[in-house]
């Protein structure tokens, strides 16, 4: 079953990537008490989602933040070295959260895990984006079409906020 407006995020330990390297961190203990724009992509380095989704949340990092949010994040099912050398390639670190599902278990917890095996790429994540206060969700933008980036870009974020 998909995570719906209303519902809380499910625990989980995610790996937060930064410049010090990556440290685990819970669901709760990242989203309690905090407003946090989540956005999920099926792949770090991926054109559509280095091309299209990560660029607009970058150009309007400031504005989300200005309206309220505390922190940006970005969640893939990608290791937290993947997850790493992106937020260096696409100067966000320091900006964005990156967040490393490695397993995948909080995103199938989501109920949006994606299977691409077909393209070899395994099971992923939907593309989408979030917006959650306080653990629970206020909006929830899922892509159609994993090669989309519309409905769960910043634009869409920023009109919701």
């Amino acid at each position: 079953m998909t995570i719906s407006v209303g519902d809380k995020l499910p625990d989980a330990t995610l790996k937060a990537v930064g410049a010090d390297g990556a440290k685990d961190v819970s669901v709760a203990e990242f989203f309690e008490g905090k407003t946090v724009v989540l956005f999920g992509v099926p792949g770090a380095f991926t054109p559509t989602c280095s091309n299209n989704h990560l660029p607009g949340y970058l150009e309007n990092h400031d504005a989300i933040l200005g309206r309220g949010v505390d922190a940006i994040a970005v969640i893939s099912v990608n290791d937290q070295h993947v997850m790493t050398a992106w937020a260096r390639f696409s100067g966000g670190e320091g900006k964005l959260v990156y967040l490393a599902d490695g397993n995948g278990d909080f995103t199938r917890a989501l109920g949006l895990d994606l299977d691409l095996s077909i393209a070899g790429l395994g099971v992923r994540s939907k593309r989408y984006s979030m917006i959650v206060k306080d653990r629970t969700v206020r909006s929830l933008n899922i892509e159609t079409s994993p090669a989309e980036a519309v409905e769960s870009g910043a634009a869409r974020i920023l009109e919701q906020l």
